[in-house]
């Protein structure tokens, strides 16, 4: 059984994933997504958060990655990759609602899922340094 929380990331992925590659509305992905899953309203309302608090700080988050990803233009990244670590950087500078390992092992193990091979280590190479590298706050300024 998947965990409310989990089952909300994925929604959220799934929806920023169309949203980067049509378009799409976020809001009628997520409408699409709520009626075609049998959902509590938690994750719901989780799945929604995450989806408009990456989509409000996309310009910073993306900032983020190219900073900590140099090697990999934004546009050479997979974009399934790209939209976990949207994903995860949102959870980790602004969710602030899970622990920062928490956050970085969600990012892993939907990557697992979703993304290519090699994905996962991308990921938490990426994510594992920025955490590293700085906190919360430090990111935030």
């Amino acid at each position: 059984m998947i965990k409310p929380r989990h089952k909300a990331r994925e929604i959220a992925l799934q929806t920023l994933y169309e949203y980067d590659t049509t378009t799409h509305t976020t809001i009628a992905v997520l409408e699409r997504a709520f009626t075609e899953n049998i959902l509590d309203e938690e994750t719901i309302q989780f799945a929604t958060e995450l989806v408009n608090g990456v989509n409000s700080h996309r310009t910073e988050i993306d900032t983020v990655i190219h900073s900590h990803a140099a090697s990999w233009p934004l546009d050479q990244i997979a974009t399934i990759d790209r939209n976990i670590l949207r994903l995860a950087i949102y959870e980790l500078l602004h969710n602030n609602k899970v622990p920062v390992q928490v956050a970085i092992n969600e990012a892993v193990e939907l990557a697992k899922d979703f993304g290519a091979d090699s994905s996962p280590r991308f990921i938490n190479g990426v994510l594992r340094t920025i955490s590293r590298l700085t906190t919360r706050e430090n990111l935030e300024n």
